[in-house]
């Protein structure tokens, strides 16, 4: 790498927990070459997670484009537009996280003599790349894989670090009213993860009843599955689904004293805040995208078909059948003592 102020680009396009493992790579390559001016490509969806990132300089913004949806043809206009956008740059380095075609098209296009990456990588996407690092252990967690593209371009990662405070920004009128907060996160977008509506519900109500505020997250697309769990347990469950944006979930995350949550974003996003996590895990691998650092607990049958990392189960026993008794110990093992115990 040049010495003065090298130009890197980050490809890192999706998804929600993805871009949050991406971030200690980000923060090493900052330490390294504190000088250099660094852009993150990312689709449009997961841009709040890095719009004002103290660590970056600029973040390019790829529009999704959706066939027959309405702003379809707008959407491929910028697209377009961004793409000779891009040709016009020069970059020191193109950092390909991705593995895909999608991210492979980019890296591509974007003009830079060294373009890193890992070989071997799905859809053909290791060919653009002009370095390519052995293939990488698929039994290794993300934020671990990530880190060793950037020890290639020279930097020298210490403990993996996230910095969320950019995005942090408290809602109105939620209020702090109550006892310990304890948030539960039910949705996910393979049905394979989801746990048991009446499984929820007998979680809610028994943190309720040791003394815990409990509060229901979610998108706009959760609400029914949300509302489904509320009308079990009572007006004493606060359901936040669809009435937070991404900034003040993160301050709901990081005032709760523990988040219960299946495989998803936002359980990335709470154990990057630092608030401890109990994660139920059934057809994914929680060794590869479980809640990174110390203080968290995953929950798990581990059944001799699990992980199947099948969207979709004929026969979704893995999450089906974990107790909610399991649940409660991993709580009790990361908040003993509880209130009133």
């Amino acid at each position: 790498m040049r010495h003065g102020t090298p130009r890197l680009l980050l490809i890192k396009l999706s998804s929600f927990g993805d871009v949050i493992h991406a971030l200690p790579t980000l923060e090493a390559l900052r330490e390294a070459y504190p000088r250099a001016v660094i852009t993150w490509l990312v689709e449009e969806v997961f841009a709040p997670l890095l719009s004002g990132h103290p660590a970056l300089d600029r973040v390019w913004v790829v529009p999704r484009v959706r066939p027959g949806r309405p702003g379809a043809f707008r959407d491929v206009h910028r697209l377009l537009t961004m793409a000779r956008q891009l040709r016009q740059e020069r970059f020191d380095a193109v950092l390909d996280l991705q593995g895909l075609l999608k991210s492979a098209l980019w890296t591509a296009l974007a003009p830079s003599p060294r373009k890193v990456g890992y070989d071997g990588t799905r859809e053909l996407s290791y060919l653009p790349l002009t370095e390519r690092l052995p293939p990488y252990d698929p039994e290794a967690h993300a934020v671990r894989r990530y880190l060793e593209v950037a020890r290639h371009l020279g930097a020298t990662p210490g403990e993996p670090r996230f910095r969320l405070g950019h995005l942090v920004q408290e809602p109105r009128g939620l209020g702090e009213k109550g006892g310990p907060l304890v948030v539960l996160h039910p949705g996910a977008r393979w049905p394979s993860k989801l746990w048991p509506v009446e499984h929820w519900a007998a979680l809610a109500a028994a943190l309720g009843h040791e003394g815990f505020r409990v509060a229901l997250t979610g998108s706009d697309a959760d609400r029914g599955l949300t509302q489904a769990i509320a009308s079990r347990v009572g007006d004493e469950v606060l359901d936040l689904a669809g009435r937070t944006d991404l900034g003040e979930l993160a301050w709901v995350l990081q005032r709760a004293r523990l988040m219960v949550s299946v495989d998803t974003g936002p359980m990335h996003l709470a154990a990057a805040l630092g608030t401890p996590v109990v994660a139920l895990f059934g057809p994914t691998a929680p060794w590869r995208t479980g809640p990174f650092g110390p203080g968290h607990e995953v929950v798990r049958l581990g059944l001799p078909c699990s992980p199947c990392l099948k969207r979709r189960c004929p026969e979704p026993r893995c999450l089906a059948e974990l107790p909610v008794a399991r649940v409660l110990l991993g709580v009790r093992k990361l908040l003993s003592p509880l209130p009133g115990t």
